[in-house]
């Protein structure tokens, strides 16, 4: 039979290994996207919003609002960058300095290119019924001459 002492030590030398002496690193759980993206962004206090320092410093990158703009106004910016393209800047270069994406500029000109076709069309329709309207015009006004002028020589 063992002694008080010596079942004081097996219980200490079991007891000894159950905490090691350096802890060991904690595992990550995987976490989310919309976690890694909070957790990436700057946490800002009720505090720090409502100061004016806060007010004055530069915000963070965000997108601007989505610009809207008018017939007019892409009309405008396509002959602006065409005009910059002929003058011999690269498609990037001149969309950048008209302010908007190459993307956009492509889809801007798509649908403008059927418009300005069908305005062509409608002006070479009235062209040709001019030129109809004027030969008519033309014809009955030499009819007319040639039959005084045969009047006056006394051929008719």
């Amino acid at each position: 039979m063992a002694g008080p002492q010596e079942t004081e030590s097996t219980q200490i030398t079991t007891e000894a290994p159950a905490k090691p002496a350096t802890p060991e690193p904690k595992k990550k759980a995987a976490r989310s996207r919309r976690a890694k993206a909070e957790a990436t962004q700057p946490a800002v206090s009720k505090r720090s919003r409502q100061s004016p320092k806060a007010a004055e410093a530069p915000a963070p990158a965000t997108r601007a609002p989505r610009k809207t703009y008018s017939e007019k106004e892409r009309a405008h910016k396509l002959s602006q960058i065409e005009k910059t393209i002929v003058g011999g800047a690269t498609i990037k270069n001149a969309v950048g300095q008209a302010g908007i994406s190459e993307q956009t500029y492509y889809q801007w000109k798509k649908a403008a290119a059927p418009a300005s076709e069908s305005d062509d069309l409608k002006d070479l329709l009235a062209l040709e019924e001019e030129n109809k309207r004027l030969k008519k015009m033309l014809a009955e006004h030499l009819r007319k001459e040639n039959a005084e002028l045969k009047n006056k020589l006394g051929l008719a």
